[in-house]
This record gives C-alpha cells, sequence and structure tokens, in this order.
C-alpha cells in the first residue's frame, strides 16, 4: 500500500503548495481513497495534480471530522473528479450531504482489510488498514484522543504505523512498539516525537510519500 500526503501545514516540494489541514491519497487493496480534503480546494487540485495524481482516480473519500480544515477541498475535488463517489463521513457530520453519503457510526468495513474506527467520542472516524503484518493507522486531528483510537484500531490486529495529527498527544509510550509515525498538521508535539523516535519518526508534509 502507499500513502501520499497531498495537503499539510508544510510541503516537502518546492512546487507543492502548503495550507492549514490534511489529506492523504490511500492506495490499497485496487482502491484509491481520499483521506480529508484539506481546507482549500484549489491547493488540494493543485498538489494532486502536481503528484501526477488525477482527481478523477479517486473513487472514495473518507472524511475523519466535520472541521472546515478536512472538509473544505471536497466540493472542488467532487467537480474535478466527474464521477460518483462514496463519500464517508462520521454520523455527527452536519455539513455534507447528498447522493454517496454513507454516515458511519459504528465500526465498519469500508473495502476489504480497510475499515472505519466508527464515529468516536461523537466527532471523529479513523482508518484502519489491515496488512498481513501489521496494521495501519491514519487520523484527522485524533480528537477523541490516540490512546482511544489505537485500542480501537488494536482489534484488527497489531498497530505498527500511526500517521496523521495528533493535536496535543504526549503519551510518547503508545509509541515505543511502533514501526513508523508521521506526525502531521496540527501536532503540538512533532520535535519531541522524533527527537525520541528518531528510527521511526517520518517527516509530514505534502509531497510525503510512504510505502508499507
Amino acid at each position: 500500500m502507499k500513502i501520499t500526503i497531498v495537503f499539510d501545514n508544510t510541503s516537502r516540494r518546492d512546487d507543492l503548495r502548503e495550507g492549514w489541514g490534511f489529506a492523504c491519497i490511500v492506495d490499497a487493496e485496487g482502491h484509491r481513497i481520499l483521506f480529508d480534503t484539506g481546507a482549500d480546494g484549489s491547493i488540494l487540485l493543485n498538489n494532486m495534480r502536481t503528484l501526477d495524481l488525477d482527481p478523477a482516480s479517486v473513487e472514495t473519500v473518507f472524511i475523519s471530522h466535520d472541521h472546515w480544515d478536512h472538509t473544505g477541498g471536497l466540493p472542488d475535488l467532487l467537480e474535478a473528479s466527474g464521477r460518483h463517489i462514496s463519500i464517508y463521513i462520521p454520523a455527527s457530520c452536519k455539513g455534507i450531504a447528498g447522493d454517496g453519503v454513507i454516515r458511519v457510526d459504528s465500526p465498519l468495513e469500508i473495502f476489504h482489510n480497510i475499515h472505519s474506527t466508527g464515529e468516536l467520542e461523537h466527532i471523529e472516524q479513523s482508518m484502519i488498514i489491515k496488512l498481513p503484518d501489521k496494521v495501519v493507522v491514519i487520523a484527522g486531528c485524533s480528537h477523541p484522543g490516540v490512546n482511544r483510537i489505537l485500542q480501537m484500531a488494536n482489534r484488527y490486529g497489531t498497530v505498527r504505523a500511526l500517521i496523521g495529527g495528533l493535536h496535543g498527544f504526549s503519551e510518547f509510550e503508545l509509541l515505543r512498539d511502533m514501526d513508523l509515525v508521521c506526525a502531521t498538521h496540527c501536532t503540538q508535539h512533532i520535535p519531541e516525537i522524533e527527537a525520541l523516535y528518531p528510527g521511526k519518526a517520518v517527516p509530514g508534509g505534502a509531497g510525503t510519500v510512504i510505502e508499507l
């Protein structure tokens, strides 16, 4: 599987734009999923096209939570895609409606080996991807708490990779057994995570590509 960050507060390349928010393309199990859409559709589409990621190739959008910096690019993405797209949103999300919208309350299989944690703490869902030897978690902002998210994900296997926004997360011992951590967007303690786990911490930013 491959994860390509297409929207983040920072950029890894001069030809990519940065902006407050988060989005990444998940290529797994023969499917292409856009996880969140950042705050600005023009930045999202610019970065996708610069990275040779055709908006029309996205078949599913997974929205972690109903905050502007994760949903703002959705209208432009839908217009640019020119195809029917399924959109998985937390059950409490109020800003998104229409054909193809699927509200998620409980844990749900999106595709084979690709799951939602279900909406946690009435605000946010995270994505769980099962690989043969590990479980990968992608989080938008981790509002329910990283520990809560990992507890849900560990039901599917041993979590060895965590990618996305972690907000004020400081229970750093939870990362001890990880193979990979890519802290992005709203994470307040990126320097501390990188200092504690230099062998497994991967810098985020638009243009980061992670293959597992």
